[in-house]
């Protein structure tokens, strides 16, 4: 074969694998969507009060945090492509857990699961994702970051039309996990199939976040706390603050998805643009302006256009925090690992801190602090600029299988 019809079948090849991530992210997506349109269902079947539901939906993140670290030893042990195969369909699966639940108890230990097997799934699509994209030379992050974004609003669609019809969740949630995971297996089967190389050190199967991992994580920690703080507490800010119908309110929280959405998938062009720092650093900008108009917000139609600006400014944050991660470092899993380990921990702790600040002083004054955050992203967009790894030639299909960088 000439290098000429080489380069050709790479390509194609790479795009290819490029689709198939991006449908593995929408499945993960839409797993997640499956399940929130439900909560209300799962917490009467559990009979659980608003104070335990709250205790409970803190484990899917305990979870993910505490399992996240084995992701890389096992794409290490079984190669990328077969562990994001069993990773994949073992989170899909755990969608039935939940509904399942009679008590307290048990619901604690289901959302574990189902949080565990999402952070490691997590973390195996978003280092097949970072080397898909290193492979292409391009920016494909944030697009695929925004079908995770389309996935869940699907996941939802169908749950709201579900609930609507007064549908048991146990029967919803086992038709749409045997579905998603029968999407989920066939997607895997057009990524790229990286096995270790013998010299490779097998990583650890718990370990802290690596060095390198440190500082890009917190870029990702400050935008992921704005993401939870604005999608938690945007509709309550509204009604509380300025007085707002249910209806307005909850619009404001719908514009904050939407855009968040939209600018992840329109992101890649931007990125490949203007590169990831300036990216970052123009999002944090608008960001800060998004919660500076919340705060200062004297009418809801502001307040809505800060939510929305605060969505635009963040949305390309954690996929560029990921694909940094991925290229700082010699194990990309690891690091990914302990990025998301870090986002996550901010996604859990950012609507209980928002509410106790502002039982202590003011919602006004949460979204201040939120307002600070934002601007941080401007302040340390630097970070992501990482040489650790360059972009790697495309390679030829090998039919046993690729050697990870």
């Amino acid at each position: 074969m000439s290098e000429a019809s080489e380069a050709v079948y790479d390509n194609s090849r790479l795009r290819r694998a490029r689709i198939a991530v991006a449908a593995v992210f929408c499945v993960h997506g839409a797993v997640t969507g499956s399940f929130a349109t439900r909560v209300p269902w799962i917490q009467e079947h559990a009979s659980v009060s608003a104070g335990m539901l709250g205790l409970a939906l803190a484990f899917p993140a305990i979870g993910a945090s505490v399992a996240m670290p084995l992701a890389s030893r096992i794409s290490h042990r079984f190669g990328a492509r077969n562990a994001l195969r069993g990773l994949l369909a073992m989170w899909t699966l755990s969608l039935i857990l939940p509904s399942l639940a009679p008590n307290l108890l048990t619901l604690c230990l289901a959302l574990f699961v189902y949080g565990a097997t999402s952070g490691m799934s997590d973390v195996a699509m978003n280092a097949l994702g970072v080397e898909t994209e290193t492979r292409m030379r391009k920016s494909i992050m944030s697009g695929l970051h925004g079908m995770w974004s389309v996935g869940a609003l699907i996941g939802s669609a169908a749950g709201t039309v579900a609930a609507h019809l007064g549908s048991d969740a146990r029967l919803h949630h086992a038709l749409a996990a045997a579905a998603l995971t029968a999407l989920g297996l066939a997607a895997c089967q057009g990524v790229l199939d990286l096995q270790a190389t013998p010299e490779e050190e097998v990583p650890p199967r718990f370990s802290l976040p690596p060095k390198s991992a440190l500082l890009i994580g917190a870029v990702g920690f400050c935008a992921v706390f704005a993401e939870g703080a604005s999608l938690d507490w945007s509709a309550v800010y509204l009604r509380d603050v300025l007085d707002s119908s249910a209806g307005v309110a909850a619009a404001s929280t719908t514009g904050f998805t939407l855009t968040m959405a939209v600018a992840r998938l329109a992101g890649d062009a931007v990125v490949n643009r203007f590169g990831a720092v300036r990216t970052v650093r123009v999002g944090g900008v608008l960001a800060a302006l998004g919660g500076l108009l919340v705060v200062l917000a004297s009418h809801p139609v502001m307040a809505m256009g800060g939510f929305a600006l605060l969505g635009l400014g963040i949305a390309v944050v954690v996929p560029l925090a990921f694909a940094a991660a991925g290229r700082s470092g010699p194990n990309p899993s690891q690091a990914i690992a302990g990025v998301a380990t870090i986002t996550y921990t901010s996604g859990l702790i950012a609507p209980s801190a928002i509410g106790t600040l502002a039982d202590a002083t003011s919602l006004v004054t949460s979204f201040a602090l939120v307002t600070v955050l934002a601007f941080g992203l401007a302040i340390f967009a630097g970070v992501l600029r990482t040489d650790g790894r360059k972009a790697a030639q495309p390679q030829s299909a090998q039919p046993t299988g690729e050697k990870s960088h």
